[in-house]
């Protein structure tokens, strides 16, 4: 996380939840503590939603991620104008040239969730259910 997004410190236990999805838990109790409550109950998710791993050396922050983590995010950063916002927050791809790469969305001082470019656009990755139906501006 460092390498791609210049995060240093994740004050989160990390659990792995399926093969790519990594959740965060910020409460009080340890790994220990949450696997012994496992054996007791069923237990089938356990913080947010946190990561999805892409490769060994690619992660994606979950939008969630990106607004927990926004005092640390140094690295890999695309700023947007007023437009490619509205658009962006509506959940289309943005046509801009860029580097090939993983990115996270701002519109400062707000962070909008994770992009990934490629070629010539930047792909959208806000959850459907997060999208605004409407345009901001006319």
């Amino acid at each position: 996380m460092q390498n791609q997004f210049g995060i240093t410190d994740l004050p989160y236990l990390l659990i792995e939840s399926g093969k790519e999805r990594i959740r965060a838990f910020s409460g009080h109790l340890s790994k220990e503590e949450i696997l012994q409550l496992n054996k007791l109950t069923n237990i089938e998710l356990i913080g947010i939603y946190f990561i999805k791993k892409e490769s060994q050396k690619e992660m994606r922050l979950t939008l969630d991620a990106t607004h927990l983590l926004k005092d640390q995010i140094t690295k890999n950063i695309i700023e947007l104008t007023e437009l490619q916002m509205s658009d962006w927050l509506r959940g289309h791809d943005l046509n801009v040239q860029h580097k090939n790469g993983s990115f996270i969305i701002k519109y400062p001082p707000y962070f909008l969730g994770y992009g990934k470019s490629i070629k010539n656009k930047i792909l959208n990755f806000i959850p459907k259910n997060r999208r605004l139906k409407n345009k901001l501006f006319e």
